[in-house]
């Protein structure tokens, strides 16, 4: 049974996210206050995931490696930016040992003897000890460029959580590049960025913004940092991806320096970039409907599920010798697919369950449809359902795939269309804000303004758009003069 009361998007969308994410069975607070558990079918979504990332990492040229979970309290202080960043979100280890406590029997306590010489960082993101250990590998331009990606956890102590967007620990990967030239560095960032980008939309069904984050909104340490944003269906935004150039700040900090072609040492130049488990939540909220999770195909752990409808042992026997053609058939053209033929429950009940859990296509077959060499095509996104001959079916489940992915992602984009709203006044961006969307409206650059807009309407300024059209205009603010709008939006 659920953990949360089932309620609809329209009624209380919060609640609804978390039904979601429990009833799907996708994961569940742990005892660990602020972490969660990626159940099975969620981290069979998160495999697809990194799946498709790291086949898209290896392609431009990145290798895996891995590094410590723990940072030495020096190492993390020594880019001042990036530590001042994440000072508060730190989780620190003090101690290497708990003893028997003598004045409670079967008790434990931290043992004051065995307290450590210099306190450990637990990674709230792997700059410092990554840019330690690059000094030892890099002395001539012949050993640039670095180009290393990480698949780990990372910590940070969030005061509210919300699974799958914000916890206190999560799963992501980090890359981390190192180059001899400054337009090196810049094009690696712009590439894993359009590398996201074309996940998002291609595999997650997920239209994004590509931006620059303004100074107030930037990574700590970074000299740009660029995104990818993604309108959720309650017109909130939510921040799906980032890739950062970090200039020769990190490499300064850590002494990293290469002796060029022309025999002169300089500082390398660096970027880093990220996506993480907090994919898991924008697909869900991007998607998903009051009957449950709806997944795009190309994320999808079962894409087809095939119910059979039967009274006898019998029945079931005839159909399943019929299924096993059809099963092996889509599987031979890669389709993934899941046979549910458990005769504890009734048919009903596994079309609402599998209904869901967002599979994007299901098949019912019974007795009558084998006499009439008919089978029943149902797909989740529409939830439009219709009869089929036997021959027909592989064919026609194969492009529905494909529409689905397709449709799923027009819809987000029509839905975004709808939601972006151009605006020119304080009434009129309140309208936005209050009703849910992006509002594009000019701001008159400065750090002072931005602040003051966040506090006063919780709405922060997403992206600077690449290839952002310049047009004279005043803040909507302030009323000071502006060369170009950019996105505004409440998130996540």
């Amino acid at each position: 049974m659920s953990e949360f009361k089932k309620v609809s998007r329209s009624e209380n969308y919060s609640e609804w996210y978390n039904y979601i994410v429990d009833a799907a069975e996708l994961a569940q607070h742990s005892a660990v206050k602020g972490c969660m558990v990626i159940k099975p079918y969620g981290y069979a979504i998160w495999e697809k995931m990194q799946a498709d990332l790291d086949q898209r990492f290896k392609a431009t040229g990145h290798s895996n490696a891995y590094f410590p979970l723990f940072i030495p309290k020096s190492l993390f202080e020594a880019e001042e930016k990036n530590a001042e960043g994440f000072a508060k979100e730190c989780a620190v280890v003090t101690h290497y040992r708990l003893k028997s406590d003598p004045n409670n029997k079967g008790k434990l306590i931290v043992d004051p003897e065995a307290k450590l010489t210099e306190e450990l960082v637990v990674r709230p993101t792997s700059e410092a000890i990554i840019w330690n250990t690059y000094r030892g590998w890099i002395q001539s331009y012949r050993d640039l460029p670095i180009l290393i990606n990480q698949w780990a956890n990372v910590v940070r102590w969030e005061m509210r959580t919300r699974l799958f967007l914000r916890t206190t620990e999560f799963l992501w990967q980090e890359g981390h590049t190192a180059h001899a030239t400054s337009q090196e560095a810049l094009f690696e960032t712009k590439q894993m960025l359009d590398v996201y980008a074309a996940f998002a939309e291609n595999i997650m069904a997920m239209p994004v913004l590509k931006g620059i984050k303004t100074a107030n909104e930037r990574f700590a340490g970074a000299d740009e940092t660029f995104c990818i944003e993604a309108m959720m269906q309650d017109g909130k935004a939510l921040q799906a991806g980032t890739s950062h150039f970090l200039g020769q700040n990190f490499a300064k900090a850590f002494d990293v320096k290469f002796t060029g072609k022309d025999g002169k040492q300089d500082f390398v130049w660096a970027t880093s970039w990220g996506v993480s488990t907090r994919l898991m939540g924008a697909l869900i909220m991007t998607h998903s409907d009051d009957e449950g999770l709806v997944l795009p195909p190309k994320l999808a752990p079962i894409q087809v599920v095939i119910v059979p409808i039967f009274r006898s042992d019998e029945d079931l026997a005839a159909i399943t010798v019929k299924v096993d053609e059809i099963k092996s058939m889509l599987e031979a053209k890669g389709v993934s697919v899941k046979f549910d033929n458990r005769d504890t429950l009734k048919p009903g009940f596994k079309f609402s369950e599998w209904e869901l859990k967002g599979v994007p296509v299901r098949l019912a077959i019974g007795m009558r449809d084998i006499q009439n060499n008919t089978i029943e095509i149902a797909r989740r996104d529409t939830k439009f359902k219709k009869s089929t001959s036997m021959q027909e079916v592989v064919p026609e489940v194969v492009s529905l795939l494909t529409e689905i992915q397709d449709n799923l992602y027009q819809r987000a984009l029509n839905f975004r269309t709808e939601k972006t709203k151009e605006v020119n006044s304080k009434e009129e961006f309140l309208q936005v804000m209050d009703a849910g969307g992006f509002a594009l409206a000019h701001w008159d650059g400065s750090s002072e303004t931005e602040e003051k807009i966040k506090e006063e309407y919780k709405a922060t300024i997403r992206c600077i758009p690449l290839g952002n059209k310049q047009e004279d205009g005043i803040c909507f603010y302030t009323g000071n003069a502006s060369k170009e709008r950019v996105v505004f939006a409440r998130a996540y």
